[in-house]
């Protein structure tokens, strides 16, 4: 147990220390420049080259170029010339600045570095022979100094890549959740508006079911105001609201509706919520409340082998198609199964033989 909250405490540091150097970006680049003294001053003492002191001094007289050339590239130099796509000119003071800071880099070594570490007496080059010498500055300083500035644009460039990234998905995901919750709020004042019809219309019978019926609809806003806030919910809990949904609409109706719900749940697992109900919202609403007949609601939930399949058949009226409401209701359905499903759902419809049907078949598992 100890180990294990050891393990815990060490994981939140490494999160805590990530997230304050994400909002701290000096923080950033000094962990990346005393990673580079420390990286070359291992690779000196390996090699041998020199001692610790020595080395020391060398790697800041370098440190001076390699981030003179790193910031200039960066935040200058490539932002004002590569980009806006003048590239003479930048291929010109790219030039320019190489022999430049090569030379500062040459000079603070012979004359800083070597002051330093040397022992007197001993020779040094002029600044002449400094800014002349091409051969060894493009052979030694070049290389040297510009190996880390690459590392540090290719690095800069690949975070700002990231994050630009991240950014994109986070406000690809505000815009879904965003359009969730102007679908759901043009969905739940409807299912109301119905439901509390129905309850007054007890009321002024003064049936014994109003309360019963108040009861149930007191669940059913428990579940959509406080249960399914997140993106999925529980498919057992869905099943139970829609039990609930159709017990409550029942009272409405005598015993000449008919609604049979069969369910086949291999496991419990997540789906979007109140997608279902707006089929059986629409079924009582389209089918029973339109049929002056014998009214028939036919309802099968089946999840197996990864597989949710959800359907649901009601009579129709004999009343000509382009006479009857309209289903409200399924415009919104499908934007919201392709918000949340793209290409994981299939969503059939049919009328035939004096009965509309919705079939909706959905890949999911509680993995994904």
């Amino acid at each position: 147990m100890p180990i294990l909250v050891s393990a815990m405490a060490d994981k939140i540091w490494f999160e805590q220390t990530a997230l304050r150097l994400q909002e701290k970006k000096w923080a950033k680049h000094f962990i990346f420049w005393s990673v580079i003294v420390v990286a070359f001053m291992t690779r000196d003492r390996v090699l041998d080259l020199y001692s610790l002191y020595a080395s020391f001094i060398r790697q800041l007289c370098y440190l001076i170029p390699q981030m003179i050339a790193s910031y200039f590239l960066a935040y200058y130099l490539i932002p004002k010339y590569a980009v806006a796509k003048r590239k003479l000119v930048y291929i010109i003071i790219c030039i320019a600045s190489i022999y430049f800071i090569s030379v500062l880099g040459r000079v603070l070594i012979v004359y800083l570095s070597e002051s330093l570490t040397r022992t007197p007496p001993f020779q040094q080059e002029s600044l002449w022979q400094i800014m002349t010498e091409w051969k060894h500055l493009i052979l030694k300083y070049v290389p040297h100094i510009y190996s880390v500035v690459f590392g540090f644009l290719f690095l800069k460039f690949f975070l700002h890549y990231t994050h630009t990234q991240q950014r994109a998905l986070k406000a690809d995901k505000e815009k879904v959740a965003a359009e969730l919750r102007l679908l759901k709020a043009q969905l739940n004042p409807h299912f109301l508006f119905n439901t509390l019809n129905n309850i007054y219309v007890l009321a002024l019978e003064k049936s014994s079911k109003t309360a019963y019926s108040i009861e149930k609809l007191s669940e059913i806003l428990d579940y959509i105001l406080y249960r399914c806030t997140d993106k999925f919910t529980s498919l057992l809990a869905e099943i139970h609201m829609l039990e609930n949904y159709i017990e409550l609409e029942k009272l409405r109706y005598d015993d000449r509706l008919v609604v049979t719900f069969q369910k086949h749940i291999e496991e419990d697992v997540k789906i979007a919520p109140l997608i279902l109900l707006s089929f059986v919202e629409n079924a009582f609403k389209h089918g029973a409340g339109e049929d002056s007949g014998s009214p028939r609601i036919e309802i099968s939930v089946t999840y197996e082998k990864g597989l949710f399949i959800f359907q649901i058949s009601n009579t129709v009226s004999d009343i000509p198609k382009e006479e009857r409401a309209t289903k409200i209701g399924l415009v919104n359905i499908t934007k919201q199964l392709d918000l949340l499903y793209k290409d994981q759902y299939d969503l059939k419809i049919i009328e035939q033989d004096g009965l509309f049907t919705v079939t909706l078949k959905i890949a999911i598992d509680n993995e994904s």
